[in-house]
């Protein structure tokens, strides 16, 4: 395998799981065709919905085929990679599919993406050209674009400061450009997109993926889990450039020839409850923090969740309390599943009538998942192994780094590192990451199964539980704990939520010191920032 050219000889091939779910992977040549199928089936039916805007399946393929004309005409090469720096807004799926439909290769970036990672990402790629919406041009400043190769940077939705390379607003770039006419006659095993990993355990990686990957995710998960058809419409809070938020907005609703809601800006309750009252959208996408944050938001006492027939959950594991929270509120208990990047979506599901709380659910049709041990061996229902995935949406290699390819991609399977249990009913339960053990007074301890314990007391809004290092290099455990109202952060409230632990576990798991904080820090997706964690000052250790 190479990954300095554009085609990528895809590992996986023609899988059980494909064959399960009858995909043929050479009808899949270009992804762009996730969109222009459309114009045969529903032309006029709405693609995209955003505040003050709408687009028709029609006018979407059209401006998708003006942006595949423009990138051309600038001189982009087949399979180069272009910078997509844009929030979600109907410029987004336009510019995309552009230019998957041309050959080229966006890379959806975090818009939240601080200049000096911003350089390493355009170094990374070599791209020349990047889209950024208006709002976020003051991040192409000289730190991010200095010996990047950067050539130009085209502003979409509006004008704002001037980037450190030419800037063009979208109006020049795309002026008097007539649609493509044709698809580039890529293949499916054709690079198509990237995505880069939160980078939690050293610099970020470019995520690889080709042109059947999206279709396939739609063929598995979504025709499984969310049977979408014309006349629904998806809203997806997480946004499209983390791999959840894209198949939500954009892979399964154009597969299905339904509608996309997108909400640029800052996912505020307020505004998300505006958005479903307004446009009526049938499936929502969150995830536990979003779901914690809408059922207590002044706002959720009037709000109106009647257009909704099924809601769903991923990246963090879904608590009862967060469940019943949601479905006290809206009528639907969220639908909890699991996926990666790496795989593109979720592998992992519960569905609306087969669901235990906690769990991540059952393997997706059309995916295989093995539980496995430190050797690779196949290890018992029942007991606690590490999780391997195969599917014909994984990833074939991270960009450029042949060694994290190989420790991630083994053969054609992911090794996900993470733990899991499965139970006798076919249901997978996480029970933390393979190296993130603990050794306490001499035993090994999960932090996750402190977290959880603790979440369950009636203090605690929600807690993490990380390794402290003591003055002599032993290792103790540290909660850091977000209060309910009206819970006072005291050392009767720290030694109670001890006793808890100690009563419900074992007195050794039980964390030694306890920090208060008024809220959790969270990364772009809304997950506990694990690494920001660290950085919260250690509360003192109370006399015993």
């Amino acid at each position: 395998m190479t990954t300095d050219g554009q085609a990528l000889v895809d590992p996986v091939g023609d899988t059980p799981g494909a064959r399960e779910i009858g995909f043929d992977k050479a009808r899949h040549a270009n992804a762009s065709a996730l969109l222009f199928d459309n114009l045969d089936r529903n032309p006029d039916a709405v693609a995209v919905l955003a505040p003050g805007a709408s687009l028709t399946y029609r006018a979407l393929c059209h401006e998708a085929g003006c942006w595949a004309a423009a990138f051309a005409t600038y001189g982009c090469g087949r399979g180069e990679r272009i910078a997509f720096f844009l929030d979600d807004t109907p410029a987004l799926p336009a510019a995309f599919f552009g230019a998957l439909y041309a050959g080229f290769v966006p890379v959806l970036l975090n818009t939240l993406t601080r200049p000096d990672l911003l350089n390493y990402y355009l170094s990374d790629m070599q791209a020349r050209l990047a889209l950024c919406d208006a709002p976020f041009l003051a991040t192409f400043d000289a730190e991010a674009v200095n010996g990047t190769g950067l050539e130009a940077v085209i502003a979409c939705n509006g004008t704002g400061p001037t980037a450190a390379p030419r800037t063009l607003t979208a109006t020049e770039f795309l002026s008097d450009r007539p649609p493509f006419a044709e698809p580039a006659d890529t293949g499916p095993d054709d690079m198509a997109f990237w995505m880069y990993s939160s980078g939690s355990t050293g610099r970020p990686k470019g995520i690889v993926h080709l042109h059947h990957d999206m279709a396939y995710t739609a063929e598995s998960y979504a025709a499984s889990i969310l049977k979408l058809k014309p006349g629904d419409i998806c809203f997806s809070v997480p946004k499209v450039f983390f791999a959840y938020g894209l198949g939500n907005s954009i892979t399964f609703p154009f597969q299905a020839g339904a509608a996309s809601l997108l909400m640029p800006g800052q996912p505020k309750p307020a505004a998300i409850f505006e958005a479903i009252a307004t446009h009526r959208p049938t499936v929502f996408f969150g995830l536990p923090t979003l779901y914690t944050a809408l059922t207590r938001a002044p706002e959720a006492s009037t709000a109106d969740l009647s257009s909704l027939r099924l809601c769903v959950s991923a990246a963090e594991t879904l608590s009862a309390d967060i469940f019943n929270g949601w479905k006290a509120l809206s009528g639907l208990g969220p639908v909890e599943g699991l996926g990666s990047t790496e795989v593109l979506h979720i592998y992992l599901s519960n569905t609306e009538t087969e669901q235990k709380l906690g769990s991540a659910g059952k393997r997706v049709p059309g995916y295989e998942v093995a539980l496995r041990d430190a050797d690779g061996n196949a290890v018992p229902v029942g007991e606690e192994g590490v999780l391997w995935v195969r599917g014909d949406s994984n990833a074939p290699c991270y960009w450029n780094r042949p060694d994290k390819t190989a420790e991630t991609m083994r053969g054609d399977w992911i090794y996900t590192g993470d733990r899991f249990v499965e139970d006798t009913d076919g249901f997978f339960t996480f029970q933390g990451r393979a190296d993130d053990l603990i050794k306490v007074s001499g035993q090994w301890v999960y932090p996750l199964e402190v977290e959880r314990c603790l979440a369950e007391h009636p203090a605690v809004h929600e807690c993490a539980v990380l390794a402290h290092e003591l003055a002599d290099k032993r290792l103790s455990l540290r909660a850091i704990v977000r209060l309910r109202d009206g819970i006072e952060a005291n050392a009767a409230t720290t030694a109670d939520l001890q006793d808890f632990v100690k009563a419900a576990l074992v007195p050794y798991k039980y964390p030694r010191f306890v920090t208060y904080v008024s809220d959790l820090p969270k990364t772009g997706t809304g997950k506990i920032d694990r690494q920001a964690l660290k950085e919260i000052p250690v509360a003192p250790e109370p006399v015993p």
